[in-house]
């Protein structure tokens, strides 16, 4: 069976994973709707990504589990959807663990997904269950294994606390905009431990939580960090979890985003791998035009894996993400311009990394996906120290909420007087990291294929360019 659909797949291939927008070294569907990424579980030398998958069609509906596989979080392989909607049960976001000590009964290092069943007026969680290696699941006969009987109660996320001998529970409450905490010893009794919430951004829905241990960069520590998805854009938490209390510590009114682009929703982690770190992904694009995006025929577009290391800063932590390091084997040919040579490279599927001096005033940055009067601009604004990116000069036809949401910013610092960007644009999805990760930018554009021009620009004064280097990157499928 898994030979057939590795042959299908290599087929299928050839006339699909060229289409006009399609991403070259992003996950995407073959075809079909895909919105959440679920069940990061690393498990006998192989990635596993389970997403939110619509089996029938282009837009969101039905929803079931995809599922893909990897070795190394670049080349991926389909396989069946992993977990169906049935009897008018969808199957929506969740986790998936490897359950090595048989707490739940159903076999010595089960692969076991827990995820929110969903009807129109009820969620609550279930479990789902593989013994060979996620090739295919068995709903449990007891399920639903947690049911407070509400509307909205979704999104399970778990983990094994070690120091208790539990699974953890992270699971939303979405309107109340609280993440409830509950532990297990089995996955298949739960008990409610604490909440967290409301605080931070409460402007939209509470959803996708993700506890993790994240390691504190120089030094020996690990610090708590709570991910949590709002409506369209995400949010983190730092502190310390002691087994039942979330203690949130940094002590700053400002809201703490993973991304501050306009794309970026639902990521969640691999809680373990051979990294030393863990590694999320997220999912690229925005409820508000999510439905509409010109793309045929799949929709739907996961991250690059990020690396996630934290940083202190001032009185408080920061969130340092960079792209894994495995992506510089995908690079071919490199170009690099020195300060005031024309850039004459041309395209839209590249890796490139910038570093400058910004003008003392106005703005100062890069223009991408140019001609037609059409650019992506990525921008720092001296006056107002700002970064900012910019697509309301982009194609926008296809929706006019897409094309009012044009605009992104954060204030950013300099560090001894530059600006480090990162890029990675991939026809139809831009990635920027900043100095190092510190911050980054996510968004869609949908250029026409002449559109491929990149110029860099200062509207008063001069851009100094330290270093610039382009790579062509070649396509994982």
């Amino acid at each position: 069976m898994i030979l057939l659909m590795m042959i299908a797949n290599h087929l299928f291939s050839q006339k699909v994973y060229h289409e006009k927008y399609r991403p070259q070294f992003h996950f995407t569907p073959f075809n079909n709707w895909c919105n959440d990424p679920n069940g990061l579980v690393y498990y006998n030398g192989q990635y596993h990504l389970f997403y939110q998958y619509n089996p029938f069609g282009n837009q969101w509906g039905h929803m079931s589990w995809g599922h893909a596989v990897s070795k190394d979080l670049l080349y991926w392989t389909h396989l069946v959807p992993a977990i169906k909607e049935e009897n008018g049960v969808m199957i929506f976001s969740g986790s998936a663990i490897i359950d090595s000590n048989n707490s739940a009964g159903f076999g010595k290092n089960a692969m076991i997904a827990i995820y929110t069943g969903h009807t129109d007026t009820l969620q609550t969680q279930n479990i789902a269950y593989s013994i060979n290696e996620g090739k295919t699941f068995q709903k449990y006969i007891h399920n639903p294994v947690l049911n407070l009987h509400q509307k909205d109660f979704r999104d399970p996320n778990v983990f094994w606390y070690e120091k208790n001998k539990r699974w953890i529970m992270s699971v939303s409450h979405p309107n109340e905009h609280q993440i409830e905490f509950y532990q297990s010893s089995n996955l298949k009794n739960w008990v409610s431990l604490s909440k967290f919430g409301p605080t931070g951004d409460i402007s939209g829905v509470w959803e996708c939580p993700d506890l993790m241990q994240v390691p504190v960069e120089g030094t020996h520590q690990k610090k708590w960090v709570l991910f949590i998805s709002q409506n369209s854009t995400m949010q983190y938490f730092v502190g310390e979890f002691n087994g039942q209390y979330f203690i949130n510590e940094n002590n700053t009114p400002t809201i703490l985003k993973q991304d501050d682009g306009l794309d970026y929703y639902a990521a969640i982690s691999y809680h373990q791998s051979p990294y030393k770190n863990p590694i999320t992904i997220g999912w690229l694009n925005n409820w508000n035009y999510a439905n509409n995006i010109p793309t045929t025929p799949w929709k739907g577009i996961m991250s690059l894996p990020r690396s996630l290391s934290l940083k202190k800063s001032k009185d408080n932590y920061i969130l340092i993400q960079q792209p894994i390091q495995q992506l510089a084997t995908l690079r071919t040919q490199r170009f690099d311009y020195k300060e005031g040579e024309k850039i004459d490279f041309k395209g839209n599927v590249f890796e490139a990394e910038l570093i400058f001096y910004p003008a003392a005033k106005g703005k100062s940055g890069i223009k991408l996906a140019v001609k037609n009067n059409h650019a992506l601009d990525i921008y720092y604004d001296a006056d107002k120290k700002i970064m900012c990116i910019n697509r309301s000069k982009t194609n926008a036809s296809f929706s006019k909420t897409f094309a009012l949401m044009n605009t992104a910013s954060a204030p950013i610092e300099l560090q001894n007087g530059q600006l480090k960007w990162h890029i990675y644009f991939d026809n139809s999805v831009v990635e920027v990291f900043v100095n190092d990760g510190e911050k980054v930018f996510t968004v869609q554009v949908f250029p026409d294929e002449n559109e491929t021009g990149i110029e860099t620009y200062a509207t008063t004064g001069k851009i100094k360019i330290e270093k610039l280097t382009i790579w062509k990157m070649k396509s994982v499928w």
